[in-house]
């Protein structure tokens, strides 16, 4: 359903010669994740999803857990689709100011036509029409790689959803900061991706097999086997350390795709330069795909068949991306900056739960990376508010006038944010309530995940 509608959403995107109907666009995805919402829902309640549905030759390979996990994503992205979808393309200006003195009044004058041109310019994000196409190619490798089965899928998914990534970092073409952020993205993630490819050759060359089940079931019987064994080629053949090495190097890939220490270095500079509204995207959906299918590797291989122990990898870049998200976060003066630091800071928290890997601790990662995902999200929106309602009001302070891009990013300071609260009550006290989940105060949602904890 989902691919034969980004097919007919292709068709139409190429047939517009108005720009301004990517709003149309964004309105028609969001019916398309909506009905393909409701048909996997409908679908969850199969007894047949209890072990498990091998589709398309092992390819990949579908149960409760990633249905459950495919409706969190499709709900994630119909929400952040609302974004571009219901903002209308111009709107007039409410500045107003007088003076009897004339030199303030001319400088009154420029104030007032200064905000004006800011506010007619809130129409630019409206006229990309590839906007919603990329995100629901991003839905769908997101999809494909939380149900995916065997080597060759994997890196496919990756792929489709990494390069739509890549697209919709740099997608803002007359931006210079969105096309450096694009570009950085895409070096550093073609870096990871063959470092995903490297592990997934070496699991090859081992096994001779690209299905995980049978690479599983291979190495159970070779770790039996090798005591019986006197033949040297026939036990090197089957190493579990060169597995282990493979394994070794996949999760290094993994990793740097989720911006966990040491390799985050990406991350604070692609979040502070593209857009708020591709910020949104980046942030939450690209993550739970691969941690859901990290879930799934590490529960295989992990004290059963492999017996490979993944507790020390993982403790370590957990330790490290608490260490670096708490500390470097502290000294940012830009807001999507901190937000970054944040994100490294709870993927610290995602992957302790990941090494630690019992009943309970899954259990806590479920419940972490929803709530987180949520409060993210919300997080985001609430800065897009704010940034809608500020650009009503022209800030003469040096600081924001020697900013750029304010047009796709009209808060990107933290100091933007004082006094907020004359301005706005209500979204003052959103911002301030899920700054505070964040943190796991009492009553709030963090609340409830640090006492799984």
């Amino acid at each position: 359903m989902l691919l034969s509608s980004i097919s007919n959403i292709i068709l139409l995107s190429a047939s517009i010669l108005r720009r301004d109907f990517s709003i149309l666009l964004s309105r028609i995805s969001m019916s398309i994740i909506l009905l393909v919402l409701i048909i996997n829902y409908n679908s969850i309640y199969l007894l047949v999803l209890e072990k498990g549905i091998s589709l398309y030759t092992g390819l990949y390979q579908c149960s409760a857990n990633s249905h459950v996990f495919n409706l969190f994503i499709l709900i994630l992205s119909f929400f952040i689709l609302g974004i571009t979808s219901y903002y209308p393309r111009k709107v007039s200006s409410i500045y107003s100011n007088t003076n009897e003195n004339t030199n303030k009044g001319q400088h009154s004058f420029e104030s007032e036509k200064l905000s004006t041109i800011l506010l007619n310019k809130t129409g630019e994000p409206f006229k990309i029409i590839e906007y919603s196409l990329i995100i629901l190619f991003i839905v769908s490798g997101a999809i494909f790689l939380i149900s995916t089965n065997d080597l060759i899928s994997i890196f496919l998914s990756i792929e489709l959803q990494s390069y739509g990534l890549y697209l919709l970092s740099s997608i803002y073409r007359n931006s210079e900061l969105s096309t450096k952020a694009g570009l950085t993205y895409f070096l550093l993630g073609g870096l990871s991706s063959c470092i995903i490819l490297l592990s997934q050759a070496l699991l090859y060359i081992n096994s001779g097999n690209t299905n995980l089940e049978n690479i599983y079931i291979l190495s159970s019987i070779s770790s039996s086997i090798i005591d019986n064994l006197h033949s040297y080629d026939l036990s090197n053949f089957y190493s579990l350390y060169y597995i282990n090495l493979s394994l070794i190097i996949l999760s290094v890939g993994f990793l740097f795709k989720v911006s966990a220490a040491p390799f985050h270095f990406w991350s604070p500079d692609v979040y502070d330069s593209v857009p708020t509204t591709v910020t949104t995207f980046i942030a939450i959906i690209a993550k739970i795909s691969i941690f859901v299918f990290l879930l799934e590797l590490i529960h295989f291989t992990s004290n059963n068949y492999l017996n490979y122990d993944w507790s020390n990898n993982l403790l370590f870049s957990s330790l490290l991306s608490l260490i670096v998200g708490t500390v470097l976060g502290l000294t940012q003066s830009r807001i999507k900056r901190l937000f970054a630091y944040s994100t490294i800071s709870h993927v610290g928290f995602i992957l302790l739960s990941l090494s630690i890997f019992s009943i309970e601790s899954v259990q806590a990662f479920m419940f972490y990376l929803i709530q987180y995902s949520i409060s993210n999200l919300n997080a985001f929106i609430i800065l897009i508010s704010i940034g809608y309602f500020m650009i009503n009001y022209y800030n003469n302070n040096k600081d924001y006038i020697n900013l750029k891009e304010k047009n796709n990013s009209p808060i990107q300071l933290i100091s933007q944010l004082k006094g907020f609260y004359k301005l706005n009550v209500m979204l003052a006290l959103s911002l301030g309530i899920t700054l505070f989940s964040f943190l796991g105060v009492p009553p709030l949602l963090g609340f409830l995940v640090n006492r799984w904890y």
